[in-house]
């Protein structure tokens, strides 16, 4: 059994991440950690425990930073046209938003040190939460099975800028102490998230064979999917489940390897740079940090096929 931590911003794609979380036989989820991002994190926090409650798992859910460690970002602009004014696609979710002490960083600190070496976890947010706890407590590093995050542009365009992928140019500063920190890091980045393209057809295939717990997904997918539709595409993509999958089925995704720096001023701002191992030369900037990892290719439609299975059993 894998013991996940998931740090989420829900947000669509990460709903459909949680799901794949909670449906996989070998995976013990010890809590949902929660972020600003798809949505200030008073409403993610009420969506996390909202989807928890709707599909009956009992993780806790605990709420995490409200704003970033990078100074002078530009103001947060919520996607609501992408996730809706709620962050689950304007599906109707009766409880109100969630304003309670910050306690994601705690959480974090105390499941890794009461689970020395087992715990992953899986951050499809800005990674605030995790840089906080690696402040206040730097010897988690040492404790953690590993990091995979959804996040990163290593040799594509970025998706909120021609730098940046929106996860990291949430919060710079905070990816780049992650990145930086003596654990495994594997990013699942917008070279291999792009490509793993979740038709229509798929989503309402899924929806009608997988029951409650699809149907839901299905649901609060279709202002996502238009979304979409406005580039021409007929369907949606699953950054967050992508990297999901990671935890399950790594034989599915080619890594590249190296030092990884993320810029945190300037036009390029949220940039993610790796050094590759392959490269002969002087690190600068570089210089101490730990290789990490990035899954710059892998098998989409593989990808897809386990989520399928997994979320419906088919």
């Amino acid at each position: 059994m894998h013991k996940v931590i998931l740090d989420s911003d829900p947000g669509v794609d990460d709903a459909l991440a949680l799901y794949y979380l909670i449906r996989h036989p070998d995976i013990d989820l010890l809590g949902v950690t929660t972020v600003f991002g798809n949505a200030s994190v008073g409403i993610t926090t009420r969506n996390a425990r909202f989807l928890l409650k709707a599909w009956g798992h009992d993780a806790p859910v605990h709420p995490g930073a409200a704003g970033p460690l990078t100074l002078d970002m530009p103001p947060e602009a919520y996607p609501v046209h992408i996730h809706g004014e709620n962050g689950l696609g304007g599906y109707p979710v009766s409880d109100e938003a969630v304003d309670q002490p910050e306690s994601a960083a705690q959480f974090l600190i105390d499941q890794v040190r009461a689970n020395p070496g087992q715990v992953r976890i899986l951050a499809v947010g800005r990674m605030t939460n995790l840089a906080r706890a690696l402040q206040l407590a730097p010897d988690i590093a040492g404790l953690v099975a590993d990091v995979v995050i959804m996040g990163g542009a290593f040799r594509v365009p970025g998706n909120v800028t021609p730098a940046a992928e929106a996860n990291i140019w949430g919060d710079p500063l905070a990816a780049d102490i992650v990145f930086g920190a003596p654990w495994r890091v594997t990013a699942i980045p917008l070279d291999l998230t792009t490509r793993t393209f979740m038709t229509r057809g798929m989503l309402a295939r899924l929806a009608a064979e997988g029951g409650p717990g699809m149907q839901l997904i299905a649901d609060l997918s279709q202002d996502y999917v238009g979304f979409y539709a406005q580039s021409g595409y007929d369907g949606m993509l699953v950054h967050d489940c992508t990297a999901a999958v990671y935890l399950t089925d790594p034989g599915l995704f080619d890594l590249a390897q190296g030092e990884v720096r993320v810029l945190s001023q300037g036009i390029a701002l949220g940039l993610t740079l790796m050094n590759p191992v392959t490269r002969h030369g002087p690190l600068a900037a570089w210089d101490g940090r730990p290789r990490q990892f990035a899954a710059v290719d892998g098998q989409p439609d593989a990808i897809l096929s386990h989520i399928a299975r997994t979320c419906v059993g088919s």
